[in-house]
């Protein structure tokens, strides 16, 4: 399997992508540091971001695009999960300016597109990395995110309930990203809790104790199979590589010379 991490590649590898004719994509993984019920690590958002960019990754180089995956930006707004152990919040105007700048750096060096590849969920968070993209000009750099309507009518019918911390849809994602991370006994035996983070936030409630999350889950963690995470990995593959190629052609409209 092609590993388009970019700790591997060299400043003189760096410099013949961009100038070898391609266009050349830069994919940053978003996540969290924040608890993720008593079965799944504390960067469960971040692995996500990256296990579903490495698929996209490889989508996009058939359709001719070089890719490269940056390292990740493990932490963001998490004051939902506040009371838990291992809940590290940053302020969403720190993430927004770290990923502007991050991104700026990347176009500058050359590279046509970013896109911001997110899937830690709390609402303020997202708003944070939607107003770094926006800073940018037509095309310059997208957000592939779940949160979005659009690609949240794509993936499973527990995340459109809004039980989507910690369980199923969650839990089988990390099994087929990473699956020596998930504490599998511990996950066979946890109950259903069925919780809707969307229908709680709507409802004013802005931490997980409050919503009745007392393990920091909601869900069903015991349902998922690895099976089905590979299957939301390629739809959220297919999410970011629309993400990209719809703002790679907005970009090229912007720049094509008029007659």
């Amino acid at each position: 399997m092609t590993d388009y991490s970019l700790a591997r590649v060299t400043t003189g590898e760096f410099a013949r992508a961009v100038s070898s004719g391609a266009p050349l994509v830069i994919l940053l993984p978003v996540g969290s540091v924040e608890p993720h019920g008593p079965h799944l690590g504390l960067l469960t958002d971040t692995i996500i971001s990256q296990a579903s960019a490495q698929v996209a990754a490889r989508v996009l180089e058939a359709q001719g695009t070089t890719v490269f995956i940056a390292p990740a930006v493990p932490y963001g707004v998490t004051d939902f999960a506040a009371g838990f152990k291992g809940a590290i919040s940053i302020p969403a105007s720190i993430l927004t300016a770290y990923l502007e700048a991050v991104a700026k750096g990347f176009l500058d060096n050359g590279a046509a597109h970013v896109c911001l590849v997110n899937n830690h969920l709390e609402p303020g968070h997202y708003q944070a990395i939607l107003a770094a993209a926006q800073r940018f000009a037509a095309g310059q750099c997208s957000v592939a995110c779940p949160l979005s309507r659009r690609w949240a009518r794509t993936l499973s019918e527990e995340f459109k309930r809004g039980e989507c911390h910690a369980g199923r849809y969650e839990t089988a994602l990390m099994l087929a990203a990473e699956p020596g991370s998930v504490r599998r006994e511990i996950q066979a035996s946890l109950p259903e809790v069925p919780i809707s983070l969307s229908d709680s936030i709507k409802a004013g409630v802005r931490r997980f104790t409050e919503m009745g999350m007392d393990s920091a889950y909601a869900g069903a963690p015991a349902l998922a199979t690895e099976e089905e995470g590979r299957e939301l990995l390629e739809r959220l593959a297919t999410m970011i590589v629309a993400e990209v190629t719809e703002g790679m052609a907005q970009r090229t409209a912007v720049t094509k010379p008029q007659p």
